[in-house]
């Protein structure tokens, strides 16, 4: 490499560690309240749940991104296993453990 382009790299990660840290301060750099509209601060709460969809469901329904074609899929059935018992005991941990627990022997055990 050139002592340019390593010069290049530097300013370029300084500039993004820079970059980072005034967004991610940005609201503790004012002394007074940010005042938030109601409808910002009801719309915040559907955030994580919008975000942990995103980046699940994509998961659970494609292979090297094409939808599932076969039943066959240990996912599917972790999945419906996960969501019964949500909707049967409402708690987190279960839901994660149940999921797991149907998975494991189907996509281990049975190759799927």
């Amino acid at each position: 490499m050139n002592p340019a382009t390593d010069l290049w790299t530097v300013v370029t990660i300084v500039g993004m560690a820079l970059l980072t840290i005034v967004t991610r301060c940005f609201f503790f750099l004012s002394s007074k309240p940010w005042p938030m509209p109601a409808w910002l601060q009801r719309g915040l709460h559907y955030a994580p749940i919008a975000a942990l969809a995103a980046v699940i469901v994509p998961e659970m329904v494609t292979t090297q991104g094409q939808l599932i074609t076969t039943w066959q899929d240990a996912r599917l059935f972790a999945v419906a296993a996960g969501v019964a018992w949500y909707y049967w005991k409402r708690g987190m941990l279960g839901t994660i453990i149940a999921g797991m627990a149907v998975y494991l022997p189907l996509h281990v055990g049975l190759g799927w």
